[in-house]
């Protein structure tokens, strides 16, 4: 996520080390190197200068106290300034309404939408112990409806009707009649987009607003447009009461100017973040830990949340007792914490939010893939649970049989073996006391991570 942008940023720091203070000589190329990244993640110009501005004005003459370094009080600076450019605060779901309360999705076609409301969907019925109903009002593609038909199904949730022969404005309408009669808390509304703005489209949309009275206009976006997903939003702004956005695609290729432009631009405040398409790839948008991930800080609070939420309790608690006696970490505990490190988006999601990560969760992205795990677990499947508890039994003959049941080749079933054994390892460390050892590692390396 924004790897290009938080690598410029990063060249900044190196090249201010060994200064005293922060000058206006010293300063004057970090500040034309900052600028020249934003522009190039495709931040709007007007946002780009009233930035410099004030990072300039609050950077200079700056007193370097204490133990940190130039780089870390500019970066200090930088991180503040981002924060405030991005919102300072979340901005939650305003649900306060007389149920049901009404969610509108806009925006163009190919955002993401319907994806978006099934996200959604599942988040509040499951975080927030909703009832939700969903309904789709884009009657333009038949296939949208059954898209969000099969995502209600798939997260249980009730899905209202709808077809083309409909008016967009009357399925709306009969959708909210029916979640005040069955007692729906939440009516998500998913509408029809186009390629590009045009007076239908907006028309329509306005007409669909004011039959319902949405408690939240939500603007889906896709990040990887960067500069026109900006005059988009604004032009979404000008036709309707927007209450927020919700950036997709925040995990493809993006350069993120987005991000940094959209709150600024519009005024309304970017709610939510997409990432990937499992139906758990939504989280909140949190200005802070944002501006902490693209300046190389990671986003440990972000972390420990997808933890909380993802990880079995009694799992973790079964898995630290054999830990600490230094029992039998055995294949089918490997295979457990594989299923609990997808559930979190796997190890490039993971990494991405570490401090100092960035560039080996690109690498895990790649190397890391769905189709590699989904081995990796074929692989532990076709052992026998003796196996798996016993892997030192796998010789030549039962490692030919694996691999014909799992329909990979004997080397790479000897290459999960060795990963296996490294992991193995690891966990004897953590039971031998080199827990104790890896987090004084860690806390050696504060000094040289910005902003820890």
């Amino acid at each position: 996520m924004l790897e290009n942008l938080s690598n410029r940023l990063g060249d900044v720091i190196k090249n201010l080390r060994g200064n005293a203070r922060l000058s206006e000589d010293n300063i004057q190329d970090a500040l034309r190197e900052v600028r020249m990244a934003l522009l190039e993640a495709d931040v709007a110009l007007p946002v780009v200068k009233s930035f410099m501005t004030e990072v300039k004005t609050r950077a200079l003459g700056q007193d370097v106290i204490g133990s940190l370094t130039p780089g870390q009080a500019f970066i200090g600076v930088v991180y503040e300034e981002l924060t405030k450019l991005m919102g300072v605060q979340n901005d939650a779901l305003n649900l306060a309404a007389v149920p049901p309360a009404v969610i509108l999705m806009a925006g163009l076609q190919g955002a993401g939408k319907t994806t978006t409301s099934g996200k959604l969907a599942k988040r509040l019925k499951e975080e927030h112990k909703k009832k939700v109903l969903l309904v789709s009002g884009d009657v333009y593609r038949p296939a949208a409806i059954e898209q969000l038909k099969t995502l209600a199904a798939q997260i249980e949730v009730e899905w209202f009707p709808s077809d083309v022969s409909q008016k967009p404005v009357d399925i709306a309408a009969a959708a909210l009649d029916y979640a005040k009669k069955h007692f729906h808390d939440v009516l998500i509304v998913d509408t029809a987009g186009r390629l590009a703005i045009d007076e239908a489209m907006m028309a329509e949309i306005k007409a669909v607003h004011a039959a319902i009275n949405p408690v939240e206009t939500l603007f889906v976006v896709d990040a990887m447009q960067g500069q026109d997903a900006v005059n988009t939003a604004q032009a979404f702004n000008e036709a309707l009461p927007l209450t927020g956005v919700i950036l997709t695609k925040m995990d493809g290729d993006a350069r993120g100017g987005a991000a940094l432009s959209v709150r600024n631009v519009t005024g309304k405040p970017i709610k939510f973040l997409g990432v990937g398409e499992k139906l758990t790839g939504i989280e909140p948008f949190y200005p802070d830990r944002m501006a902490s991930r693209i300046l190389g800080m990671g986003d440990v609070l972000s972390l420990i949340e997808d933890v909380q939420k993802t990880v079995d309790e009694a799992e973790a608690l079964k898995m630290m007792k054999k830990v600490k006696s230094g029992k039998g970490f055995d294949l089918e505990d490997f295979k457990t914490q594989i299923g609990q490190m997808k559930k979190m988006g796997g190890m490039s999601a993971l990494l991405d939010k570490l401090p100092g990560m960035g560039q080996m969760a690109e690498m895990a992205s790649s190397q890391v893939t769905d189709k590699a795990v989904a081995r990796i677990e074929g692989i532990i499947n076709a052992m026998t649970p003796l196996e798996r508890r016993k892997p030192e039994l796998l010789k030549a003959s039962r490692k030919r049989r694996i691999a014909a049941g799992a329909g990979v080749s004997v080397q790479e079933v000897n290459r999960l073996l060795k990963q296996f054994e490294e992991t193995q390892k690891m966990m004897k460390q953590f039971s031998g006391g080199g827990m104790m050892k890896m987090m004084k590692g860690l806390k050696g390396m504060k000094g040289m991570l910005p902003g820890m």
